[in-house]
Protein backbone atom coordinates (compact mmCIF):
# COMPACT_ATOMS: atom_id res chain seq x y z
CA UNK A 1 0.00 0.00 0.00
CA UNK A 2 1.40 3.43 -1.30
CA UNK A 3 0.73 6.81 0.75
CA UNK A 4 -0.11 8.92 -1.61
CA UNK A 5 -1.03 13.36 -1.66
CA UNK A 6 -2.59 14.67 -4.12
CA UNK A 7 -3.05 18.57 -4.78
CA UNK A 8 -5.21 20.23 -6.77
CA UNK A 9 -6.55 23.86 -7.57
CA UNK A 10 -10.20 24.96 -6.20
CA UNK A 11 -11.79 24.32 -9.90
CA UNK A 12 -14.41 21.71 -10.63
CA UNK A 13 -12.80 20.95 -14.38
CA UNK A 14 -9.65 20.16 -12.78
CA UNK A 15 -11.01 18.30 -9.74
CA UNK A 16 -13.92 16.32 -11.19
CA UNK A 17 -11.05 14.27 -13.31
CA UNK A 18 -9.03 13.01 -10.83
CA UNK A 19 -11.83 11.68 -8.64
CA UNK A 20 -12.14 8.37 -10.73
CA UNK A 21 -8.44 8.03 -10.10
CA UNK A 22 -8.89 9.04 -6.32
CA UNK A 23 -11.73 6.19 -6.11
CA UNK A 24 -9.30 3.67 -8.04
CA UNK A 25 -6.32 3.74 -6.14
CA UNK A 26 -8.80 3.70 -3.20
CA UNK A 27 -10.03 0.38 -4.13
CA UNK A 28 -6.47 -1.11 -4.34
CA UNK A 29 -5.98 -0.38 -1.20
CA UNK A 30 -4.05 2.89 -1.23
CA UNK A 31 -4.01 5.86 1.18
CA UNK A 32 -4.77 9.12 -0.57
CA UNK A 33 -4.97 12.59 1.21
CA UNK A 34 -6.09 14.93 -1.11
CA UNK A 35 -5.17 18.86 -0.51
CA UNK A 36 -7.13 21.46 -1.96
CA UNK A 37 -10.04 24.00 -0.79
CA UNK A 38 -13.15 23.39 1.61
CA UNK A 39 -15.60 23.80 -1.12
CA UNK A 40 -14.63 20.10 -2.62
CA UNK A 41 -14.48 18.69 0.71
CA UNK A 42 -17.48 16.47 0.09
CA UNK A 43 -16.65 15.30 -3.40
CA UNK A 44 -13.02 14.07 -2.15
CA UNK A 45 -14.26 12.28 0.85
CA UNK A 46 -17.12 10.38 -1.19
CA UNK A 47 -14.20 9.71 -3.93
CA UNK A 48 -12.48 8.05 -0.68
CA UNK A 49 -9.69 10.33 -0.01
CA UNK A 50 -9.00 11.93 3.10
CA UNK A 51 -9.65 15.42 2.76
CA UNK A 52 -7.32 18.26 4.34
CA UNK A 53 -8.13 21.57 3.76
CA UNK A 54 -5.68 24.40 2.55
CA UNK A 55 -7.86 27.28 3.04
CA UNK A 56 -4.85 28.98 5.09
CA UNK A 57 -5.89 32.88 5.63
CA UNK A 58 -1.92 33.50 3.45
CA UNK A 59 -3.42 31.59 0.74
CA UNK A 60 -6.85 33.59 -0.38
CA UNK A 61 -5.22 34.06 -3.44
CA UNK A 62 -6.27 30.71 -4.14
CA UNK A 63 -10.07 31.41 -5.39
CA UNK A 64 -11.37 29.77 -7.56
CA UNK A 65 -11.16 32.05 -10.53
CA UNK A 66 -7.03 32.60 -9.63
CA UNK A 67 -6.76 29.24 -12.03
CA UNK A 68 -7.91 30.73 -15.28
CA UNK A 69 -6.91 34.06 -14.94
CA UNK A 70 -3.29 31.99 -13.80
CA UNK A 71 -3.50 30.07 -17.60
CA UNK A 72 -3.56 33.73 -19.39
CA UNK A 73 -1.07 35.96 -17.21
CA UNK A 74 2.13 34.85 -16.66
CA UNK A 75 2.72 37.56 -13.68
CA UNK A 76 -0.06 36.65 -12.04
CA UNK A 77 1.11 32.84 -12.71
CA UNK A 78 4.41 33.61 -10.76
CA UNK A 79 2.89 35.29 -7.94
CA UNK A 80 0.16 32.85 -7.47
CA UNK A 81 2.61 30.07 -7.26
CA UNK A 82 4.99 32.12 -5.33
CA UNK A 83 2.21 33.24 -2.70
CA UNK A 84 0.85 30.06 -2.07
CA UNK A 85 3.85 27.77 -1.84
CA UNK A 86 5.33 30.23 0.34
CA UNK A 87 2.16 30.63 2.57
CA UNK A 88 1.97 26.79 2.81
CA UNK A 89 5.90 26.25 2.89
CA UNK A 90 6.12 25.42 7.27
CA UNK A 91 2.74 23.77 7.11
CA UNK A 92 3.08 21.51 4.53
CA UNK A 93 6.72 20.39 4.69
CA UNK A 94 5.65 19.40 8.42
CA UNK A 95 3.00 17.70 7.40
CA UNK A 96 4.73 15.78 4.67
CA UNK A 97 7.13 14.96 7.47
CA UNK A 98 4.71 13.39 9.28
CA UNK A 99 2.68 11.49 6.65
CA UNK A 100 5.78 10.25 4.60
CA UNK A 101 4.10 10.12 1.16
CA UNK A 102 5.20 7.85 -1.15
CA UNK A 103 4.36 10.04 -4.22
CA UNK A 104 3.23 13.71 -4.75
CA UNK A 105 0.52 13.83 -7.40
CA UNK A 106 -0.17 17.49 -8.11
CA UNK A 107 -2.07 18.91 -11.11
CA UNK A 108 -0.75 21.14 -13.62
CA UNK A 109 -1.65 24.37 -12.37
CA UNK A 110 -0.69 23.65 -8.78
CA UNK A 111 2.29 24.41 -8.86
CA UNK A 112 3.37 24.15 -5.49
CA UNK A 113 3.08 20.66 -5.24
CA UNK A 114 5.57 20.15 -8.13
CA UNK A 115 7.78 22.57 -5.95
CA UNK A 116 7.45 20.78 -2.57
CA UNK A 117 8.18 17.35 -4.12
CA UNK A 118 11.60 18.76 -5.73
CA UNK A 119 12.07 20.48 -2.53
CA UNK A 120 11.44 17.30 -0.23
CA UNK A 121 13.26 14.97 -2.77
CA UNK A 122 9.61 13.17 -3.20
CA UNK A 123 8.75 11.36 -6.59
CA UNK A 124 5.90 13.53 -8.42
CA UNK A 125 3.30 12.70 -10.84
CA UNK A 126 1.54 15.89 -12.93
CA UNK A 127 -2.12 15.33 -13.25
CA UNK A 128 -2.93 17.24 -16.62
CA UNK A 129 -6.67 17.99 -17.09
CA UNK A 130 -5.95 20.67 -19.84
CA UNK A 131 -3.89 19.59 -23.08
CA UNK A 132 0.02 18.78 -22.62
CA UNK A 133 2.01 21.53 -23.71
CA UNK A 134 5.45 21.27 -25.42
CA UNK A 135 6.99 22.94 -28.21
CA UNK A 136 4.74 21.72 -30.59
CA UNK A 137 1.35 21.57 -29.04
CA UNK A 138 1.45 25.00 -27.40
CA UNK A 139 1.11 25.98 -31.43
CA UNK A 140 -2.68 25.65 -30.95
CA UNK A 141 -2.48 28.52 -28.19
CA UNK A 142 -1.97 31.10 -30.46
CA UNK A 143 0.30 33.98 -28.66
CA UNK A 144 -0.93 37.61 -30.45
CA UNK A 145 2.60 40.26 -30.41
CA UNK A 146 0.77 42.19 -27.40
CA UNK A 147 1.01 39.00 -25.34
CA UNK A 148 4.64 38.27 -25.85
CA UNK A 149 5.68 42.10 -25.55
CA UNK A 150 3.98 41.90 -22.28
CA UNK A 151 5.42 39.20 -21.02
CA UNK A 152 8.95 40.19 -21.58
CA UNK A 153 8.13 43.66 -19.76
CA UNK A 154 7.31 40.95 -17.16
CA UNK A 155 10.21 39.16 -16.93
CA UNK A 156 12.25 41.41 -14.13
CA UNK A 157 9.37 41.18 -12.23
CA UNK A 158 8.73 37.44 -12.20
CA UNK A 159 12.43 36.79 -11.53
CA UNK A 160 12.36 38.83 -8.23
CA UNK A 161 9.36 37.07 -7.50
CA UNK A 162 10.66 33.55 -7.69
CA UNK A 163 14.17 34.64 -6.08
CA UNK A 164 11.69 34.18 -3.18
CA UNK A 165 11.03 30.95 -3.48
CA UNK A 166 15.38 29.70 -4.37
CA UNK A 167 15.92 31.86 -1.23
CA UNK A 168 13.33 28.86 1.12
CA UNK A 169 15.47 26.27 -0.40
CA UNK A 170 13.52 25.95 -3.98
CA UNK A 171 15.52 24.62 -6.95
CA UNK A 172 13.72 26.90 -8.95
CA UNK A 173 16.02 28.65 -11.77
CA UNK A 174 13.23 30.29 -13.84
CA UNK A 175 9.15 30.33 -14.78
CA UNK A 176 10.06 27.51 -17.28
CA UNK A 177 11.31 24.97 -14.47
CA UNK A 178 7.81 25.57 -12.90
CA UNK A 179 4.87 26.08 -15.47
CA UNK A 180 6.18 23.67 -18.24
CA UNK A 181 7.15 19.83 -17.93
CA UNK A 182 9.64 17.72 -19.64
CA UNK A 183 9.50 14.45 -22.06
CA UNK A 184 11.03 12.89 -18.37
CA UNK A 185 8.06 13.84 -16.29
CA UNK A 186 5.48 11.46 -15.53
CA UNK A 187 2.09 13.00 -16.42
CA UNK A 188 -1.06 12.06 -16.53
CA UNK A 189 -3.51 14.04 -19.35
CA UNK A 190 -6.84 13.44 -19.82
CA UNK A 191 -7.60 12.94 -23.36
CA UNK A 192 -7.02 10.99 -25.52
CA UNK A 193 -3.92 10.91 -28.34
CA UNK A 194 -6.29 11.96 -31.43
CA UNK A 195 -7.73 14.71 -29.21
CA UNK A 196 -4.45 15.61 -28.19
CA UNK A 197 -2.99 17.96 -30.33
CA UNK A 198 0.54 16.48 -31.54
CA UNK A 199 0.38 13.95 -28.93
CA UNK A 200 3.16 11.86 -30.78
CA UNK A 201 5.71 14.36 -29.83
CA UNK A 202 5.43 13.25 -26.06
CA UNK A 203 7.25 10.26 -24.77
CA UNK A 204 5.97 7.24 -23.16
CA UNK A 205 6.23 9.40 -19.67
CA UNK A 206 2.44 10.51 -20.95
CA UNK A 207 -0.46 8.43 -20.19
CA UNK A 208 -3.17 9.53 -22.33
CA UNK A 209 -5.98 8.18 -20.03
CA UNK A 210 -8.84 10.04 -21.26
CA UNK A 211 -11.93 11.89 -19.82
CA UNK A 212 -12.97 10.43 -16.84
CA UNK A 213 -16.80 11.37 -16.18
CA UNK A 214 -18.72 11.46 -13.58
CA UNK A 215 -21.55 8.97 -14.11
CA UNK A 216 -25.21 10.76 -14.85
CA UNK A 217 -27.17 10.77 -11.02
CA UNK A 218 -30.29 11.80 -13.10
CA UNK A 219 -32.31 11.18 -16.09
CA UNK A 220 -33.32 14.34 -18.32
CA UNK A 221 -36.75 13.65 -19.93
CA UNK A 222 -36.28 14.78 -24.02
CA UNK A 223 -39.32 15.94 -25.22
CA UNK A 224 -40.63 13.99 -28.89
CA UNK A 225 -39.47 15.91 -31.96
CA UNK A 226 -37.50 18.53 -30.50
CA UNK A 227 -33.73 18.97 -30.88
CA UNK A 228 -32.47 19.19 -27.12
CA UNK A 229 -30.08 22.59 -26.91
CA UNK A 230 -27.78 22.17 -23.92
CA UNK A 231 -26.14 25.96 -23.12
CA UNK A 232 -23.59 26.23 -20.11
CA UNK A 233 -20.05 28.75 -19.86
CA UNK A 234 -19.13 26.86 -17.00
CA UNK A 235 -18.22 27.27 -13.25
CA UNK A 236 -16.00 30.19 -13.42
CA UNK A 237 -16.57 33.31 -15.88
CA UNK A 238 -20.38 32.72 -15.88
CA UNK A 239 -21.76 35.57 -14.84
CA UNK A 240 -22.67 36.74 -18.89
CA UNK A 241 -26.49 38.06 -18.66
CA UNK A 242 -26.63 39.97 -21.59
CA UNK A 243 -25.19 36.85 -23.42
CA UNK A 244 -27.74 34.47 -21.97
CA UNK A 245 -30.60 37.02 -22.70
CA UNK A 246 -29.70 36.74 -26.31
CA UNK A 247 -30.06 32.72 -26.06
CA UNK A 248 -33.43 33.91 -25.35
CA UNK A 249 -34.20 35.91 -27.81
CA UNK A 250 -32.50 33.56 -30.19
CA UNK A 251 -34.08 30.01 -29.24
CA UNK A 252 -37.04 31.16 -27.13
CA UNK A 253 -40.29 29.93 -28.18
CA UNK A 254 -39.28 28.08 -31.10
CA UNK A 255 -40.77 24.73 -31.23
CA UNK A 256 -38.21 22.95 -33.07
CA UNK A 257 -35.89 23.29 -29.63
CA UNK A 258 -35.85 22.54 -25.54
CA UNK A 259 -33.28 24.26 -24.65
CA UNK A 260 -31.77 23.67 -20.95
CA UNK A 261 -29.42 26.98 -20.14
CA UNK A 262 -27.31 26.25 -16.90
CA UNK A 263 -26.58 30.16 -15.20
CA UNK A 264 -23.94 29.28 -12.86
CA UNK A 265 -25.06 30.45 -9.01
CA UNK A 266 -23.91 34.55 -9.83
CA UNK A 267 -26.64 35.14 -11.75
CA UNK A 268 -30.37 36.04 -10.33
CA UNK A 269 -32.48 33.89 -13.08
CA UNK A 270 -35.20 36.53 -11.94
CA UNK A 271 -33.53 39.34 -14.05
CA UNK A 272 -33.80 37.06 -17.45
CA UNK A 273 -37.77 38.07 -17.07
CA UNK A 274 -39.74 35.69 -18.37
CA UNK A 275 -38.55 32.60 -19.66
CA UNK A 276 -39.77 31.18 -22.57
CA UNK A 277 -42.07 27.86 -22.72
CA UNK A 278 -39.57 26.23 -24.38
CA UNK A 279 -36.30 26.97 -22.09
CA UNK A 280 -35.39 25.44 -18.26
CA UNK A 281 -32.92 27.73 -16.43
CA UNK A 282 -31.02 26.79 -13.24
CA UNK A 283 -27.98 28.11 -11.64
CA UNK A 284 -26.62 23.86 -12.23
CA UNK A 285 -27.50 20.93 -13.78
CA UNK A 286 -26.42 17.02 -13.79
CA UNK A 287 -24.48 18.33 -16.75
CA UNK A 288 -24.03 14.58 -17.76
CA UNK A 289 -26.93 13.33 -17.90
CA UNK A 290 -28.47 16.64 -19.94
CA UNK A 291 -25.47 15.64 -22.28
CA UNK A 292 -26.77 11.97 -23.02
CA UNK A 293 -29.63 13.66 -24.64
CA UNK A 294 -28.68 16.27 -25.98
CA UNK A 295 -28.20 17.27 -29.69
CA UNK A 296 -26.45 20.41 -29.45
CA UNK A 297 -23.85 22.16 -26.94
CA UNK A 298 -23.35 25.54 -26.90
CA UNK A 299 -19.97 25.71 -24.48
CA UNK A 300 -16.97 27.75 -22.93
CA UNK A 301 -14.99 25.48 -24.01
CA UNK A 302 -13.61 24.20 -20.71
CA UNK A 303 -11.45 21.22 -21.45
CA UNK A 304 -13.84 19.22 -18.93
CA UNK A 305 -16.83 20.56 -20.72
CA UNK A 306 -16.40 20.39 -24.01
CA UNK A 307 -14.46 16.26 -23.06
CA UNK A 308 -17.63 15.49 -21.67
CA UNK A 309 -19.85 16.56 -24.61
CA UNK A 310 -17.54 14.98 -27.22
CA UNK A 311 -17.98 11.43 -24.86
CA UNK A 312 -21.64 11.68 -25.11
CA UNK A 313 -21.63 12.39 -29.34
CA UNK A 314 -22.46 15.63 -28.99
CA UNK A 315 -21.44 18.37 -31.91
CA UNK A 316 -20.02 21.53 -29.97
CA UNK A 317 -21.16 25.47 -30.77
CA UNK A 318 -17.60 26.81 -29.50
CA UNK A 319 -17.95 29.95 -27.66
CA UNK A 320 -14.67 30.07 -25.44
CA UNK A 321 -13.76 33.06 -23.30
CA UNK A 322 -9.80 32.71 -22.06
CA UNK A 323 -6.60 31.73 -24.32
CA UNK A 324 -6.80 28.21 -22.94
CA UNK A 325 -10.33 27.32 -23.83
CA UNK A 326 -9.42 29.06 -27.76
CA UNK A 327 -7.07 26.52 -27.19
CA UNK A 328 -9.52 23.90 -26.96
CA UNK A 329 -12.22 25.65 -29.12
CA UNK A 330 -9.18 25.65 -31.84
CA UNK A 331 -8.84 21.96 -31.60
CA UNK A 332 -12.19 21.12 -31.80
CA UNK A 333 -13.24 23.27 -35.12
CA UNK A 334 -9.68 21.11 -36.25
CA UNK A 335 -10.88 17.73 -35.93
CA UNK A 336 -14.49 19.14 -37.49
CA UNK A 337 -16.68 18.68 -34.67
CA UNK A 338 -17.87 21.80 -33.75
CA UNK A 339 -18.04 25.11 -35.04
CA UNK A 340 -16.92 28.77 -33.75
CA UNK A 341 -19.67 30.77 -32.47
CA UNK A 342 -19.00 34.21 -34.83
CA UNK A 343 -20.31 36.44 -32.08
CA UNK A 344 -22.97 36.61 -29.23
CA UNK A 345 -25.66 38.19 -30.86
CA UNK A 346 -29.10 36.36 -31.27
CA UNK A 347 -28.89 35.59 -35.10
CA UNK A 348 -25.27 34.00 -34.88
CA UNK A 349 -26.71 32.16 -32.08
CA UNK A 350 -29.70 31.12 -34.05
CA UNK A 351 -27.52 30.28 -36.98
CA UNK A 352 -24.77 28.30 -35.40
CA UNK A 353 -27.58 25.58 -33.91
CA UNK A 354 -29.21 25.72 -37.08
CA UNK A 355 -25.62 24.37 -39.27
CA UNK A 356 -24.88 21.83 -36.34
CA UNK A 357 -28.06 20.21 -36.62
CA UNK A 358 -28.14 20.47 -40.45
CA UNK A 359 -24.96 19.16 -41.25
CA UNK A 360 -24.36 15.41 -39.92
CA UNK A 361 -20.59 15.56 -40.61
CA UNK A 362 -20.36 17.42 -37.03
CA UNK A 363 -22.05 14.69 -35.12
CA UNK A 364 -20.30 12.02 -37.12
CA UNK A 365 -16.33 13.67 -36.12
CA UNK A 366 -17.92 13.80 -32.37
CA UNK A 367 -18.86 10.09 -32.19
CA UNK A 368 -15.19 9.25 -33.55
CA UNK A 369 -13.50 11.36 -30.35
CA UNK A 370 -15.68 10.04 -28.30
CA UNK A 371 -14.47 6.51 -29.51
CA UNK A 372 -11.20 7.46 -28.88
CA UNK A 373 -11.84 8.85 -25.58
CA UNK A 374 -13.33 5.13 -24.89
CA UNK A 375 -10.58 3.26 -26.17
CA UNK A 376 -8.02 4.70 -23.59
CA UNK A 377 -7.11 3.04 -20.23
CA UNK A 378 -8.69 5.30 -18.01
CA UNK A 379 -8.77 5.13 -14.24
CA UNK A 380 -6.76 1.79 -14.27
CA UNK A 381 -4.04 3.46 -16.43
CA UNK A 382 -3.61 6.47 -14.36
CA UNK A 383 -3.44 4.24 -10.86
CA UNK A 384 -0.99 2.02 -12.68
CA UNK A 385 1.32 5.07 -13.48
CA UNK A 386 0.91 6.73 -10.18
CA UNK A 387 1.87 3.05 -8.77
CA UNK A 388 4.76 2.38 -10.77
CA UNK A 389 6.22 6.09 -10.24
CA UNK A 390 5.55 5.66 -6.32
CA UNK A 391 7.82 2.56 -6.39
CA UNK A 392 10.58 4.53 -8.22
CA UNK A 393 13.57 6.22 -6.55
CA UNK A 394 13.51 9.83 -6.29
CA UNK A 395 16.31 10.35 -8.75
CA UNK A 396 13.97 9.17 -11.50
CA UNK A 397 11.85 11.80 -11.14
CA UNK A 398 14.69 14.79 -10.19
CA UNK A 399 17.43 13.65 -11.28
CA UNK A 400 19.56 16.20 -13.35
CA UNK A 401 19.16 15.26 -17.42
CA UNK A 402 19.94 17.78 -20.42
CA UNK A 403 17.01 19.84 -21.99
CA UNK A 404 14.97 17.38 -23.95
CA UNK A 405 15.33 19.88 -26.88
CA UNK A 406 19.08 19.90 -26.84
CA UNK A 407 20.63 16.74 -29.23
CA UNK A 408 24.30 16.81 -30.93
CA UNK A 409 23.20 18.30 -34.37
CA UNK A 410 21.39 21.21 -32.50
CA UNK A 411 24.68 21.67 -31.14
CA UNK A 412 26.61 20.84 -34.51
CA UNK A 413 24.15 23.20 -36.39
CA UNK A 414 24.59 25.77 -33.58
CA UNK A 415 28.60 26.10 -33.87
CA UNK A 416 28.35 25.76 -37.74
CA UNK A 417 26.00 28.41 -37.55
CA UNK A 418 27.83 30.69 -35.87
CA UNK A 419 30.98 30.27 -37.55
CA UNK A 420 29.39 30.92 -40.86
CA UNK A 421 28.01 34.27 -39.23
CA UNK A 422 31.37 35.49 -38.23
CA UNK A 423 33.12 34.18 -41.35
CA UNK A 424 30.56 36.58 -44.12
CA UNK A 425 31.05 39.04 -41.03
CA UNK A 426 34.85 38.94 -41.79
CA UNK A 427 34.09 39.02 -45.60
CA UNK A 428 33.05 42.43 -45.00
CA UNK A 429 35.79 43.73 -43.61
CA UNK A 430 38.25 42.09 -45.28
CA UNK A 431 39.88 43.11 -48.28
CA UNK A 432 42.59 40.53 -49.42
CA UNK A 433 40.73 37.80 -48.18
CA UNK A 434 37.15 38.44 -48.48
CA UNK A 435 36.57 35.44 -51.78
CA UNK A 436 37.63 32.75 -49.21
CA UNK A 437 35.87 33.78 -46.04
CA UNK A 438 32.81 34.54 -48.44
CA UNK A 439 33.17 30.85 -49.99
CA UNK A 440 33.80 29.62 -46.53
CA UNK A 441 31.13 31.01 -44.74
CA UNK A 442 28.71 30.16 -47.74
CA UNK A 443 30.04 26.60 -47.19
CA UNK A 444 29.47 26.21 -43.20
CA UNK A 445 26.07 27.63 -43.49
CA UNK A 446 25.18 25.46 -46.07
CA UNK A 447 26.23 22.54 -43.67
CA UNK A 448 24.34 24.45 -40.73
CA UNK A 449 21.07 24.30 -42.79
CA UNK A 450 21.81 20.34 -43.92
CA UNK A 451 21.93 19.42 -40.58
CA UNK A 452 18.50 20.77 -39.45
CA UNK A 453 17.16 19.40 -42.43
CA UNK A 454 18.62 15.91 -41.38
CA UNK A 455 17.76 16.29 -37.42
CA UNK A 456 13.96 17.86 -38.77
CA UNK A 457 13.46 14.52 -40.56
CA UNK A 458 14.94 12.65 -38.10
CA UNK A 459 12.49 13.73 -35.39
CA UNK A 460 9.59 13.42 -37.79
CA UNK A 461 10.37 9.85 -38.59
CA UNK A 462 10.35 9.28 -34.47
CA UNK A 463 6.72 11.53 -34.36
CA UNK A 464 5.68 9.35 -37.20
CA UNK A 465 6.52 6.27 -34.88
CA UNK A 466 5.27 6.85 -32.01
CA UNK A 467 2.16 8.27 -33.58
CA UNK A 468 1.40 4.76 -34.86
CA UNK A 469 2.34 3.60 -31.35
CA UNK A 470 -0.22 5.93 -29.60
CA UNK A 471 -2.72 4.83 -32.69
CA UNK A 472 -3.09 0.89 -32.38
Amino acid sequence: MSKIAFFCIPAHGHTNPTLAVIEELNRRGHQVRYYTTEQFREKVETAGAEFVSIDLDEGKQMAPAAGAKAATDLKFAANLIVDTTLAIDQWICREMASYKPDIIVADSMAYWGKLIAQKLNIPYMCSTTTFAFNQYSARVMKQDPGNMLQMLGDMPAINRSLQKLRDKGYPCRGILDIISNDNYTNTIVYTSPEFQPCAESFSRHYHFVGPLLRPAVSRVHKEPDKNLIYISLGTVNNAMLDFYRNCLTALGNDPRYQVIMSVGCQVDIQSLGQLPANFQVAPNVDQVAVLQAADVFLTHCGMNSASEGLYCGVPLLLYPLTKEQQGVANRISQLGAGIMLKDSQPAAIRAGVEQLLAQSGFREQAAVLAASFRRCGGAEEAADAIEKTAAEPPEKCWGKKPPAIWTAALTGQCVTGTIALILLALAIFSQDNRLIFLISGAVLGTVSNIIKLVDTRKQKQKMAARKKELMK
